[in-house]
């Protein structure tokens, strides 16, 4: 058996992976040295095991995940490509042969050892946990050698994100659907596909607007090709329009991430004299310190000039109004790309119809179908392929 107390107590002495020494799981492993805790052996033990069960069953496992996507000074340099410090080498290479000793510990060490310490009563049942043999330097190098493709930290386990005050956190319940979930616009999905793999591929790839009727797939479109091309290094931050003035220190934040990143603002229009207009405009037609290489910026909307016009806009002279057409042309046509979502015809609706329907197993016959959906996208004020989405649930609920 390996010497466990030494074991436990060398993880105080961990400095690249000190996050990883300090997860809840690791704390509770270190306290069964005595030294940390108040606890009894038996109690100390069923802790370690409780924290490892709210993510892991298997300690090995554990251990390599947390390591492999820990955030850290070594691990920011390789995904820079910038030359690692020897010192900083050599202690990498220690820590992960320490990790690799604890990854070896089995559940029968763990609990012999906890029975010889725990002396005052009778521990019976101890609680097991997994083990499988990793190779921890080996694994923990094929992670860094994909780390463009995979991320790290919290980027490594989520794929969409939001804003919160100044914080980028996880979306953890994101829309799942690839593109192969939509049905119909192949060509607009085309064209916000290959702008997006320009992105991935480091070429120039164009901030773009999607606008068109409500319903058509715009927002839907964006967040199924994050979904589709996340194994390939790209993820999405969505923003409020409210968070607009935040854009420019989300990409210094994000621009020496080896990942990609849609900006995506959902739903964007602009009352007169909103000063949002203004931030956007500037930050799209940006310096070269505010862009960021591996950044673009979608937005979606259903006004193709995003600002709302009302009666009151148009009355003036001719050189007021055409002033008033220009200033609101000049934000839409900042953006490199422009893909128009237009309410699909009458034909094309049936046909996604048909296709979803087919897709959720619905069987009815074809002309019954087609009466049905057509009824019900009047109802629904128009023929859309969310009204075909809403209409082929419903009779899932039949």
């Amino acid at each position: 058996m390996p010497d466990l107390q030494t074991l436990i107590r060398d993880l105080d002495t961990v400095v690249v992976f000190r996050h990883v020494a300090e997860t809840p799981v690791l704390r509770a492993f270190r306290a069964l040295d005595g030294n940390c805790g108040d606890g009894s052996p038996t109690n100390t033990y069923t802790d370690f095991v409780t924290e490892l069960f709210r993510t892991h069953y298997d300690f090995s496992d554990f251990l390599l995940d947390a390591v492999a996507e820990d955030e850290n000074r070594y691990v920011d340099l390789r995904s820079k490509g910038e030359e690692v410090p020897a010192v900083l080498q050599t202690c990498v290479e220690e820590e992960l042969k320490l990790f690799q000793q604890l990854s070896d510990l089995t559940t029968e060490e763990l609990q012999q050892f906890v029975h010889q310490r725990d002396t005052n009563r009778d521990t019976g049942f101890l609680p097991p946990f997994e083990t499988t043999k990793r190779e921890f330097a080996k694994a923990y190098e094929e992670r860094i050698e994909k780390i463009r493709s995979t991320g790290y930290g919290m980027y490594a386990h989520h794929v969409m994100f939001r804003l919160e005050g100044e914080e980028i956190v996880p979306i953890t319940s994101p829309d799942t659907r690839v593109l192969a979930d939509l049905y119909g616009y192949e060509h607009e999905k085309a064209q916000l596909l290959q702008n997006t793999r320009a992105l991935l591929d480091g070429k120039p790839a164009a901030n773009t607007l999607l606008y068109g009727a409500a319903g058509t797939g715009k927002s839907s479109s964006v967040k199924a090709i994050t979904n589709e091309l996340a194994g390939e290094g790209l993820r999405l931050l969505e923003l409020k329009k409210s968070q607009l003035h935040d854009i420019p220190k989300v990409m210094e934040t994000l621009r020496e991430n080896p990942l990609k990143f849609i900006i995506f603002v959902d739903d964007l229009s602009f009352q007169k004299d909103d000063d949002n207009f203004a931030t956007l405009k500037a930050i799209l037609e940006g310096s070269a310190s505010v862009k960021a290489p591996n950044t673009v910026i979608y937005a979606t909307s259903n006004r193709r000039h995003l600002i709302r016009e009302s009666f009151a806009d148009r009355e003036g002279d001719d050189i007021h109004r055409n002033d008033t057409i220009q200033e609101t042309m000049s934000l839409s046509s900042r953006f490199g790309l422009t893909i128009l979502f237009n309410k699909p015809s009458k034909p094309a609706f049936l046909a996604i119809v048909k296709s979803l329907a087919e897709a959720k197993g619905i069987e009815m016959d074809p002309a019954e179908l087609e009466k049905q959906a057509s009824a019900f996208a009047i109802r629904k004020g128009g023929a859309t392929p969310r009204a075909a989405e809403q209409f082929t649930n419903s009779l899932l609920t039949k």
